[in-house]
């Protein structure tokens, strides 16, 4: 992981060898430094928590994500104008299980599938489905459906901000909205962040902010 400080605020490089405990040791003594826009720069086969762990860090410090930068991408959060693009060196995981990063918002209608981890740089829209053997991380609001975990693995998590899905699967686990509501959240008003994992067999969904 590298900080460095621009003119628009500071961007912060997460690399390859980061995990979410590292970024998250990293970052609390330099929590002063947050406090402003930060860019997030992915490179190569980021793990996702990494990623959870610096937006954690960012908000909680009070900072504000400007964009999220991905390997051969880059989405601008509204009103900033696109970079020119970046080439990250080639992962180093096979392709079936490397963390697959979506740069857009997902529309109904779609469904993927993926060996390892997602990462979707925006929102996933009610009639969407998303199946990973990993952990699925949402930017933005996660109103579809949700596999995390497929193939039994109980230790993958669904993040997003929030989470509103009508079924969300973990593992061999399924939670549903109540009957009735759409929504296993509602979303008047919210972006607060949210992540579901397994506890005792049972999805658990924790309020992050």
């Amino acid at each position: 992981m590298k900080l460095r400080g621009t003119l628009g605020g500071l961007n912060l490089l997460l690399e390859p060898g980061d995990t979410p405990e590292s970024v998250a040791h990293a970052l609390a003594s330099r929590a002063e430094m947050l406090t402003t826009s930060v860019t997030l720069e992915i490179q190569g086969d980021t793990h996702p928590g990494a990623l959870e762990a610096a937006l954690d860090a960012v908000r909680a410090a009070g900072g504000t994500p400007g964009r999220v930068r991905a390997p051969r991408v880059t989405v601008a959060a509204p009103g900033l104008p696109l970079p020119e693009l970046e080439t990250a060196p080639e992962p180093q995981t096979p392709p079936d299980t490397q963390t697959v990063i979506l740069p857009h918002s997902i529309r109904a209608g779609f469904r993927g599938e993926y060996g390892g981890s997602v990462v979707v740089l925006g929102d996933v829209n009610p009639g969407a489905e998303l199946i990973a053997a990993g952990d699925v991380i949402v930017t933005g609001a996660l109103r579809g459906v949700v596999h995390a975990g497929y193939g039994g693995r109980e230790d993958a998590i669904v993040w997003a901000r929030p989470i509103a899905s009508a079924q969300l699967r973990i593992g061999d686990a399924v939670a549903r909205a109540p009957e009735g509501s759409s929504n296993m959240r509602r979303m008047e008003g919210s972006e607060r962040t949210e992540r579901a994992y397994l506890q005792e067999g049972r999805i658990v969904i924790d309020v992050q902010r």
